[in-house]
């Protein structure tokens, strides 16, 4: 048996104190072919489960989480229950899909059996069908959730597990621990409270940041990556800078189209700190950048995101809030439990979406002979945040995968449209632009400077 994390445990709470939100993450993978049958894709999922024992377990949670939720084998396993089969109605194109994929992602996963589900869905009309694979966020997180696809392919990679740490500790490494504790969490509270504060402060007060409903929308927004790629070498930027101006883009325009007016919104982006070898589980640290969704050109958007990013490499508070992530890990879940409870009920209104980026795999990915054509990502939304996007990189393509509470964002349309729009002013200024800006952009003076906004480089 093994245990949670708090951080892992944090998605289950989140669960337990808002009944409307379901903290499933996923991707959507569209594969070449006719659909495998279900005897043969039962087959496929069964051979690569073995590599993954955590597929095969489930929670066991003690009264009042007096210790931290354990993962336990599921003697009844069934993997039925795990695998679903749909149609789409004809002709079976985009729409219907990400409707089907916003039901998906609103249903919870079962804690009665490990979390985890695989959905084949047919396409009637198209020589394409496509594989919805959706876990619990306790489970994994945007990065081992890729791999954990890439596993169910053909030619999956050997999963490396770390050997566990030996019981017995020397004497004085205990007496050596003991005496750093108190210096290590002063150090890790001090570089995480610039992420901390705002979470607690009064906020924008934007319509995007609310209460979520049951139901929720997706839409999915693909641009070449070569494009996004120019782009950053025209203005001397990431591929995760670029994909946060045009997010930014997207709900500037959203917030326009509404009549409200708003300089700069705060997102949450996770950033991964996942070693080597690896296996489930959450392993990241999180930033709280500023998006600017003013009326100013996606140009100059561009450049004040580059900024605000490259003051946040700087700022050390990635390390700070992982360091803290890690301190909680060595103190008693139940002295743990009761404070993240209540981090997951306030109502914070400081934060207004999450952005998360994660690299996709790196060749293309086969799924029992058939190429796998596309894949897009399905982020969770939680604690008020009304919209999350999650970006992702796949055969030449950077998708935008966006999932939306149903009832408050109506006009997910008009964010889409527009994150795709802003890559196109982007492409076209990159045209005639300088291959680099001589000058790093300033931030502000108003506030401090904060830490990196994403996973990738």
């Amino acid at each position: 048996m093994s245990t949670l994390t708090p951080l892992d445990s944090v998605f289950l709470l989140l669960e337990d104190v808002d009944q409307r939100v379901g903290t499933g993450i996923g991707v959507v993978a569209t594969i070449e072919g006719a659909p495998p049958s279900r005897a043969e894709f039962a087959d496929q999922v069964a051979a690569r489960i073995r590599a993954h024992p955590r597929l095969r377990q489930r929670l066991h949670r003690t009264l009042a989480d007096l210790v931290a939720p354990q993962w336990v084998p599921d003697e009844q396993f069934d993997l039925d229950h795990h695998l679903r089969r749909h149609a789409l109605p004809a002709p079976g194109d985009r729409a219907s899909l990400e409707e089907l994929v916003a039901a998906v992602a609103a249903e919870r996963i079962d804690r009665d059996h490990p979390l985890w589900r695989c959905h084949v869905v047919e396409c009637p009309g198209s020589a394409q069908w496509v594989l919805i694979l959706l876990a619990h966020h306790s489970m994994v997180d945007g990065l081992s959730g890729v791999e954990l696809l890439r596993s169910f392919c053909d030619d999956p990679p050997a999963v490396e597990h770390r050997p566990v740490q030996a019981a017995g500790i020397a004497p004085f490494r205990l007496l050596r621990d003991a005496l750093r504790l108190p210096r290590t969490a002063v150090g890790a509270v001090a570089h995480a409270l610039p992420v901390l504060l705002p979470v607690l402060g009064p906020g924008s007060g934007t319509s995007l940041n609310g209460r979520i409903g049951r139901q929720r929308r997706y839409r999915a927004v693909r641009v070449p990556l070569a494009d996004v790629r120019d782009i950053g070498a025209a203005f001397d930027a990431t591929v995760n800078d670029v994909a946060l101006a045009a997010v930014a883009a997207g709900l500037g325009a959203l917030l326009d189209e509404r009549g409200e007016r708003a300089d700069r919104v705060r997102i949450l982006a996770p950033v991964s700190v996942r070693g080597t070898g690896e296996d489930l589980g959450n392993r990241v640290s999180v930033m709280l950048p500023r998006l600017p969704v003013g009326t100013a050109p996606a140009v100059e958007q561009l450049a004040w995101i580059r900024g605000e990013t490259r003051a946040h490499k700087a700022s050390g508070e990635v390390g700070g809030v992982g360091s803290l992530i890690r301190w909680t890990e060595r103190l008693p879940f139940a002295a743990v439990a009761p404070a993240a409870r209540l981090l997951c009920r306030y109502p914070q209104r400081g934060v207004a979406g999450l952005v998360t980026d994660v690299f996709g795999p790196a060749g293309t990915l086969r799924f029992a002979g058939r190429t796998v054509l596309d894949i897009v990502a399905v982020p969770p939304i939680a604690m008020r945040l009304r919209v999350g996007v999650a970006v992702l990189s796949y055969g030449g393509t950077l998708s935008f995968g966006v999932l939306a509470d149903h009832d408050s964002v109506p006009d997910l349309d008009v964010l889409a449209d527009n994150i795709e729009a802003a890559i196109g002013h982007l492409r076209s200024a990159a045209a005639w632009a300088p291959r680099r800006m001589e000058q790093p952009v300033p931030l502000p003076a108003t506030e401090p400077a904060r830490a990196d906004a994403g996973a990738r480089p």
